[in-house]
């Protein structure tokens, strides 16, 4: 009888729908929260309530589009274009802190506006960063080949300033790092230095050392500089157990600031109450675990580390704002992934989900020897 050996692949093609569904329906309700947290603002700004609904909702199209795009091509692309698009985001970067390219607001250069279109570059450096520290360890180099990269782009975006963003670049640089395999001490002891650096930075800058000492003393300055994080606390004590009702949040008529944005999540928990905030909480835990679990199953090193690099990005960014809002943590400025408004946030978040979803349709992909008679 003769035996001979043949590698069989057992091809799945499924993408993961349970991670799909929850990124649609987290999608969803940022649609039904920037309409009623917004609504105020916009109508005393634009005489028409809906208007950041509007615009929300194109980004929604738009970024669906993306998803839809990017769960379609197979995620070996990212790889071969991972250095240039990398370099493209550091010279966009560098024009942010031009003048020319990107005007202050609200003491910040963050974005870069050309003939009418506004665009947040550091959005798409927590995508293109993900895909280079992915393609890094698919060549397997040592370590300060992943720690250059994010001290540059980490860097850039703190001149902005933006200390949020930076909290979540390291939180992504550093989960990559330690599923590539790196030194564990080595990872410590930059973390540590990260970390007093870090410190360094708030310390010398006033309006970071401002939040600093707000958050460790909320009760003083209650109409300057404790005038937010009182809001914020004031929404979640009067959300409850069930909240107020939906629509009914008292906090967003232009006394919560920034109430369609980063203080979305406490217009939420007033109208929806704790059970709701926990449900909201839940659905993103769950998207985070499908993307964890995503990443597991990924067929080589690559695909894994470009996987936990988007769930340490969605997650770690979703749990940095609820905390900040929670006062766990100072005040940071970043948006609830899926739910704040802003079009360069939801695009590129939902572009990664497609990313996400690509390489869900390899998890289960595997080569095996089959004997065959």
């Amino acid at each position: 009888m003769h035996r001979k050996t043949k590698k069989v692949k057992l091809a799945v093609g499924k993408m993961d729908r349970k991670l799909l569904f929850s990124a649609l329906t987290l999608t969803l309700i940022g649609l039904v929260a920037v309409a009623d947290a917004s609504a105020p603002s916009a109508l005393s700004t634009f005489s028409d309530k809906y208007y950041f609904l509007k615009q929300q909702a194109v980004w929604s199209v738009i970024g669906i589009g993306g998803l839809i795009v990017t769960s379609h091509l197979n995620y070996k692309l990212w790889s071969k274009v991972a250095t240039p698009l990398f370099g493209i985001t550091v010279i966009l970067l560098i024009m942010v802190l031009i003048p020319y390219f990107a005007p202050n607001l609200l003491g910040a250069r963050r974005w870069i506006v050309i003939g009418g279109f506004t665009f947040q570059p550091s959005e798409l450096a927590k995508i293109t960063l993900i895909m280079y520290l992915a393609k890094v360890a698919e060549s397997n180099k040592k370590a300060m080949s992943y720690f250059v990269p994010i001290g540059l782009v980490a860097g850039l975006i703190m001149l902005e300033p933006d200390l949020g963003t930076t909290i979540v670049l390291v939180i992504i640089g550093f989960s990559q790092i330690f599923i590539a395999g790196q030194d564990l001490i080595k990872i410590f002891i930059t973390g540590v230095v990260a970390f007093c650096m870090g410190l360094l930075l708030i310390v010398m800058s006033p309006y970071r050392k401002d939040r600093l000492v707000t958050f460790l003393e909320q009760t003083a300055d209650p109409l300057g500089k404790g005038y937010h994080i009182r809001q914020i606390l004031y929404a979640l004590g009067s959300g409850g157990m069930f909240g107020v009702g939906l629509g009914q949040s008292r906090q967003k008529y232009l006394f919560l600031p920034e109430a369609a944005n980063d203080s979305i999540f406490a217009v939420i928990a007033e109208e929806v109450g704790f059970v709701g905030a926990l449900i909201l909480i839940s659905i993103i835990v769950y998207f985070v675990i499908r993307g964890i679990k995503i990443a597991y199953e990924a067929p080589d090193i690559f695909s894994r580390v470009l996987a936990i690099g988007i769930v340490a990005w969605i997650g770690g960014q979703a749990f940095v704002n609820i905390a900040a809002m929670v006062s766990l943590v100072p005040l940071t400025g970043i948006p609830l992934p899926f739910i704040s408004y802003g079009g360069s946030s939801l695009t590129a978040v939902l572009t990664g989900t497609g990313i996400l979803l690509n390489i869900s349709k390899f998890a289960n992909v595997k080569t095996q020897k089959r004997r065959i008679k």
